[in-house]
């Protein structure tokens, strides 16, 4: 098989850079070694930066998002039963959406099958071949019989286990991680949203969040220790504990119910550099991880979609390859960025089981100097709404 651009990973990521392409007649494969059910049933974030949701019109997937998308114009930031709103129409004239990532992945999948192009499950034993030469290509298994793909170009969109970036020899990358000493314990409940916009909850039991899909669909969060595992935590408990590290006049009207889901996060900040080697670019989680807290994971991974994107179809279709070449600094410039942003409001939120009182102190100095300072929430909302392109 012959193809211009091979993508490994058909979750989000690259399932939107094989749409774009699409839509300047660029041809890519996309090989995936889970089925599209699979994929479609991890639960993951759903808030979208304005750069995201471009890149969705941008691909022709953005009607559904436009007609069932939640438009949150801010978010509360809470200490205890304290609370204040960052509005992001306010300093930003712009809003995010909460539209879940599995919807993203459903219209981009319709819409590939709908264009008739080329998507492979069930691959294994992927390997890159003559990434750093001019002829590349791909091999992979389907049972039990190897299949090869020539092509000019790889998009390692496969995840931070994926074969990709393992691809790149130790002596040219550079990988930057930070573990945190804890997880986020989610659970998905059909019930209606405990807010009209997300509740970032800090307190002295630990850090919560309350997200929501839809009118009837949400997702909460809650801190918890490593060592936990889900089925240590009924639904009951969980409740109650959310209820605890939220402010009462929230918690008297949280509606609770049966988890549909349950899951437990680990969180870490992780970087490789550089993000392209020879023939090969890495995007998403395949180079960089965030922690949650900032919503960034995803919208990271469309940021990098995007500068591929704008190098693939310069070098197609106005011969020209700087784009290509100035990939991984570009991408990189704006990945530490939401490296830090993340980051931050990780530090900002939750309670470290190393925190002496100096160090509650201060964390609680940050948050009432993010309550009373307009020029620091205006920081704080550009990072959330999405750092320009």
């Amino acid at each position: 098989m012959r193809t211009q651009v091979v993508i490994i990973g058909g979750g989000p990521s690259g399932l939107l850079l094989g749409q774009l392409l699409h839509t300047q007649g660029i041809d890519a494969v996309v090989l995936e070694r889970k089925t599209r059910d699979y994929v479609l049933s991890r639960i993951r974030a759903g808030i979208l930066e304005t750069g995201t949701i471009s890149l969705m019109h941008q691909a022709g997937v953005g009607a559904r998002l436009e007609a069932e998308g939640f438009v949150h114009d801010g978010t509360i930031i809470s200490y205890g039963d304290e609370e204040f709103t960052i509005n992001f129409k306010e300093h930003t004239d712009t809003s995010v959406v909460v539209y879940g990532q599995t919807e993203v992945t459903r219209d981009l999948y319709d819409a590939r099958e709908a264009a008739g192009l080329r998507t492979l499950f069930n691959v294994e034993q992927v390997e890159i071949h003559g990434a750093d030469t001019d002829k590349a290509y791909v091999t992979y298994n389907v049972c039990g019989e190897i299949h090869r793909i020539d092509c000019d170009f790889i998009a390692g969109c496969d995840g931070f286990h994926g074969v990709s970036r393992q691809t790149i020899p130790l002596s040219v990358r550079r990988e930057y991680e930070k573990v945190y000493p804890f997880g986020w314990l989610g659970i998905l409940s059909e019930t209606p949203p405990v807010n009209d916009e997300l509740i970032y909850a800090a307190s002295e039991r630990g850090f919560a969040l309350c997200s929501m899909r839809n009118a009837k669909l949400s997702r909460y969060y809650i801190q918890c220790s490593l060592s936990d595992k889900p089925e240590d935590w009924t639904d009951e408990a969980f409740w109650q504990e959310l209820k605890r590290r939220i402010p009462a006049q929230h918690a008297e009207k949280l509606v609770t119910g049966p988890s549909i889901e349950k899951s437990i996060a680990p969180l870490r900040s992780f970087v490789t550099e550089p993000m392209r080697w020879g023939r090969l670019f890495l995007c998403g989680d395949a180079a960089h991880i965030v922690p949650p807290t900032g919503a960034k994971g995803l919208n990271t991974a469309a940021s990098d979609i995007h500068y591929l994107f704008e190098g693939l179809k310069q070098h197609y279709l106005e011969n020209n390859s700087a784009g290509l070449e100035t990939y991984s600094e570009k991408a990189l410039a704006r990945v530490w960025k939401a490296e830090r942003f993340s980051w931050w409001m990780t530090n900002l939120l939750h309670r470290f089981p190393d925190q002496t009182e100096f160090d509650l102190k201060m964390q609680k100095a940050d948050i009432d100097f993010l309550r009373s300072n307009k020029s620091a929430q205006s920081v704080m909302a550009q990072n959330y709404i999405g750092l320009p392109y």
